[in-house]
């Protein structure tokens, strides 16, 4: 997929980022999910490292809901990692994620979507063997409406998901389970099912 983090020489990575550093470099593409490099946020840690993903309609979706939408939902994982264990994480290493999707018009008003999202976050690394602590996160329902020479756009309602959590990681390579968790969390948000047993984005990895 090529090159998930900024490095500097001055500071090596150490070899447990370097790890998982590689297992995020061989994340791939899977049905309905296209997955890039994109640039780590600067500041966060001493060692970050970051991929993107989107969710694509394929035609057979797009006929079954009448809707001509090519983007169903988009979001970015990054995972950070302080050899110094800040108090607040609870490890060395943290993943803080963002996922946003677009709603249908009836869920809109749904009081309990917030936690019906997070739950499908937390049920997603739970069916990884995902073992986490510390996690957190909000939800917010954006409404975006049109007037004047935009008037006729229809107005949508989107679906943001922040969320943060340290991997109990038994080796750094565990960290793919928890991808795969947020790769089935973004198609469930997009409306899609989880991959399909034995599809996983990042391809040879244990189970």
């Amino acid at each position: 997929m090529g090159d998930v983090a900024e490095l500097s020489p001055i500071h090596p990575a150490p070899e447990a980022f370097s790890r998982v550093r590689a297992v995020l470099a061989e994340a791939a593409d899977v049905p309905h999910v296209t997955v890039s490099a994109i640039r780590a946020p600067n500041g966060l840690a001493p060692f970050a490292a970051a991929v993107g993903a989107e969710v694509h309609a394929d035609a057979a979706f797009q006929r079954a809901t009448g809707e001509e939408i090519d983007e169903l939902a988009t979001g970015r994982i990054v995972v950070l990692h302080d050899p110094s264990s800040p108090e607040e994480w609870e490890g060395d290493f943290r993943i803080v994620s963002y996922v946003r999707a677009e709603l249908e018009h009836e869920l809109g008003p749904e009081p309990m979507l917030g936690a019906v999202a997070w739950s499908w976050l937390t049920d997603a690394l739970e069916t990884h063997g995902c073992a986490i602590r510390a996690a957190g996160g909000t939800t917010t329902k954006v409404l975006s409406e049109s007037f004047g020479t935009l008037a006729d756009r229809p107005s949508t309602i989107d679906l943001e998901l922040r969320a943060s959590w340290t991997p109990v990681l038994a080796e750094p390579e565990d960290v793919a389970g928890h991808f795969d968790a947020w790769i089935d969390l973004l198609t469930t948000v997009a409306g899609l099912p989880p991959l399909p047993a034995g599809v996983t984005a990042l391809p040879g990895r244990r189970r």
